[in-house]
């Protein structure tokens, strides 16, 4: 039992980051999910998120079923000024916003503890869907229905 609390100690202490999305080829893939993401806290409002247009791969943590915080690698796009991650039903971490849409957000070194919001309004959808095909060009949009999207709330 020590050693396991020994290695979630050290896990804390070190962070444990998802790593980030690859070009493989034709298309990108985003692999091995992390636990605690670390950086610098922002706890300063955010009114417009466009600055993160220039950081391709942002990591988002949310909060597991088994108390354990989940990172990954995921690509976001800004629509209006309002920051968006989309992704599909039943991926784990996408369960876990829907659950508890409190999370952690990385970008660059920046820290953000935000609530994220499932966008259910097919045109909000939509435009997000395609500013984030302008954004990676490689990327195949899926059809608005079948595409979860949140909005980091401000």
């Amino acid at each position: 039992m020590r050693k396991v609390v020994r290695l979630l100690v050290t896990l804390r202490a070190t962070g444990f980051e998802p790593r980030a999305c690859v070009n493989a080829g034709e298309s990108w893939t985003c692999q091995t999910p992390g636990l605690w993401l670390r950086g610098d806290p922002i706890t300063t409002p955010v009114t417009d998120w466009s600055f993160s247009n220039a950081v391709p791969t942002i990591k988002v943590q949310t909060q597991s079923p088994w108390l354990l915080p989940y990172s990954v690698a995921a690509w976001c796009a800004t629509y209006n000024g309002s920051l968006y991650i989309t992704s599909y039903r039943g991926r784990r971490w996408t369960e876990d916003i829907i659950s508890h849409p409190r999370v952690r957000l990385k970008i660059g070194d920046q820290l953000f503890e935000k609530d994220m919001m499932m966008v259910t309004d097919p045109e909000e959808k939509a435009a997000v869907i395609a500013a984030k095909a302008k954004k990676y060009p490689s990327w195949k949009p899926p059809k608005v229905e079948a595409a979860t999207v949140f909005r980091v709330m401000p």
